[in-house]
């Protein structure tokens, strides 16, 4: 086993920093076609909504963040938010079946993540949500339903709680309401990314591929101390919420999620078995299965707890 991995620029970060910046982060990774081939032949995709595939990129909040959409345009718009240090990518597997479902799913590359920008503000979860907001706002959606894996589902909650007149129904899989929600270190499994697949992605898709080291450092630094709800603020949440999870979760302690699912009124409660925090990939038909399920308001009926 290797002790560091070479970057495009010439520097090195050793595999210890990497995951250190995973588990902090609570980081999912860039893995996605291998999820999309899981259920290509179940997914029926609609039409493709401008812009296309390759998406586009949009100046929002000083910094220029990338973003898909796909679907019909009258469509149910589903905003899809993703983990730490990933992209766009990380859904690859789900817009399809939500697209066949007659949903219009917008996804967003996070400042710094995948193709955006840094910008010239602090990465904050407030500052995320401003940004998820922003796109909205540009598409001319007034609400959108939110599907958030796991720092994508922190920045749901900070959407739920302070911004619910935006919000649909809401999923978070994978998240955390306060930093010590987290593990301290990854719990073993043989569901784990390879991290080099994630610096490669990671390499391939950012405008500022020598700022990775640097990403590490501030999304570290960031999850120490955020995000940090109080009971209360959980509890003021008036939007229909799936909280959602696997039993072998890596990064999010189980008894933090259940608790979640406590503190807010009315919220489903499912963790998924034989999986962790890559449920989407290694059970995408069950995951997607799920989050149709509560779209739909099917919860009460399917949802299995």
């Amino acid at each position: 086993m290797t002790n560091s991995i070479d970057l495009r620029n010439g520097s090195s970060v050793s595999r210890r920093t990497v995951l250190a910046g995973l588990g902090a982060a609570g980081v999912s990774l860039a893995f996605a076609p291998m999820a999309q081939q899981a259920i290509a032949q179940e997914a029926t995709p609609g039409s493709i909504a401008t812009p296309t595939t390759e998406g586009q990129l949009a100046p929002i909040n000083g910094a220029d963040l990338y973003y898909e959409v796909h679907g019909e345009a009258d469509g149910e718009p589903v905003l899809l938010l993703h983990g730490a240090i990933s992209n766009t990518e990380e859904f690859d597997g789900l817009v399809p079946v939500l697209v066949g479902a007659g949903y219009r799913t917008v996804a967003l590359d996070a400042r710094a993540r995948g193709r955006s920008t840094w910008g010239n503000v602090p990465i904050t979860y407030e500052q995320m949500a401003a940004d998820a907001l922003g796109l909205l706002d540009l598409l001319g959606i007034d609400k959108a339903h939110l599907v958030g894996w796991s720092q994508g589902g922190n920045v749901g909650l900070e959407l739920a709680i302070h911004d619910p007149d935006r919000l649909g129904r809401v999923v978070v899989y994978g998240a955390n309401f306060r930093p010590d929600g987290n593990y301290a270190e990854i719990q073993p499994s043989d569901q784990l990314p390879p991290f080099e697949q994630f610096v490669e992605d990671y390499q391939r898709l950012s405008p500022e591929p020598e700022r990775f080291e640097e990403l590490l450092g501030v999304l570290g630094g960031l999850d120490a101390v955020a995000p940090d709800y109080t009971d209360e603020e959980l509890g003021s949440i008036t939007v229909p919420v799936l909280v959602l999870d696997g039993a072998e979760e890596e990064f999010v302690k189980p008894d933090h999620t259940v608790l979640m699912a406590e503190l807010i009124p009315g919220a489903a409660l499912v963790i998924m078995p034989g999986t962790g925090h890559f449920a989407p990939w290694a059970q995408p038909q069950e995951f997607a299965r799920i989050v149709l399920d509560f779209l739909a308001a099917r919860a009460t009926a399917s949802l299995r707890h």
